[in-house]
């Protein structure tokens, strides 16, 4: 089948993978209500299209953080790539090179920083999840310093897992064949099955629920990456992130996987903007599938947007 629209891969996904990895990488939390918004949203945004402009000649190069791409829209973080293929984030890395634009990896990515940075050249972003285990964090975030990522996406988002009854139903857990690889060699790579969600157990024994603003200032003290602070929908903490000293605004429900009953988050970016005021760029995260969808966010305000496989 010829694919001429991103949302008929979601039907290519459910019927090549495995029940409970295609459920992980589509279902949101409990009621799934911001899952559908996260798209919905964007259907009642309406265009006011101007006529009889010159249009031969296009540009759509922006420039994120004082990094040109080719494009106003970046690869998101996706987890455990290798379960959807074994290429996993090696593949996701290479094409957003081949493309001029910027991917970042995931913290429980199934490939480490070293090795996407083998990959080949490209401006890659790292994901971060703070861990009870300061010194893991610190080591993580110096190891991807060295391997040449550009930023950090700070997740701010999951002090614990939002209850994803897919996850629950399916007892979720890393295939045995793949593991964790950013934490490989300190016995944290590998996730236990569990009576629900061997991932909620996971985040549950390992994420830090104390995470706070102080956080994003000690992390500015280990590294000189610039921090983005991922999971802001409101204003007031768009402020608090800025007096933290973060280097830019990620709109961002977690795809609708944490807290149901949110609202989407093209949404959320006028308020977030507005309260940016222009101090930091602000980006957008969720729900875009179709390219009238980046022009949307970029309409009311975004600085660019940040998509995934995922369908949230």
């Amino acid at each position: 089948m010829e694919v001429t629209n991103v949302t008929e891969y979601q039907a290519i996904a459910k019927e090549k993978l495995p029940k409970m990895v295609y459920d992980y990488y589509a279902s949101g939390a409990e009621d799934q209500w911001t899952l559908e918004e996260n798209r919905n949203a964007f259907s009642r945004i309406l265009f006011r299209p101007r006529i009889l402009i010159d249009v031969s000649k296009i540009d759509m190069t922006t420039t994120i953080l004082g990094f040109k791409i080719s494009m106003p829209i970046m690869v998101a973080p996706t987890a455990m790539q290798k379960m959807a293929h074994p290429e996993g984030e090696y593949a996701t890395a290479r094409a957003a090179s081949s493309a001029g634009t910027i991917m970042t990896l995931s913290s429980w990515a199934t490939s480490s920083v070293e090795e996407v940075a083998s990959t080949g050249p490209g401006i890659r972003f790292f994901q971060l999840y703070v861990y009870k285990d300061r010194n893991v964090v610190a080591q993580l975030v110096r190891r991807a310093e060295r391997a040449g990522f550009k930023a950090i996406a700070l997740t701010v988002d999951t002090p614990r897992l939002g209850r994803r009854e897919a996850d629950i139903k399916n007892r979720f857990t890393l295939p045995p064949f793949l593991t964790l690889k950013n934490f490989e060699g300190l016995d944290l790579g590998k996730m236990d099955e569990a009576n629900d969600s061997g991932l909620a157990s996971y985040v549950a024994g390992q994420i830090d629920r104390t995470l706070s603003w102080k956080d994003v200032q000690w992390l500015q003290t280990i590294t000189k990456m610039p921090i983005l602070v991922k999971g802001v929908i409101t204003a007031e903490d768009t402020r608090l992130a800025i007096q933290a000293g973060a280097a830019g605004i990620i709109v961002s429900n977690h795809g609708a996987r944490q807290l149901d009953y949110v609202p989407a988050t093209i949404m959320a970016l006028e308020e977030v903007v507005k309260a940016a005021q222009g101090r930091v760029p602000v980006f957008l995260d969720g729900g875009v599938r179709r390219g009238t969808d980046v022009f949307k966010a970029l309409a009311l305000g975004a600085a660019g947007i940040f998509v995934s496989f995922s369908p949230s």
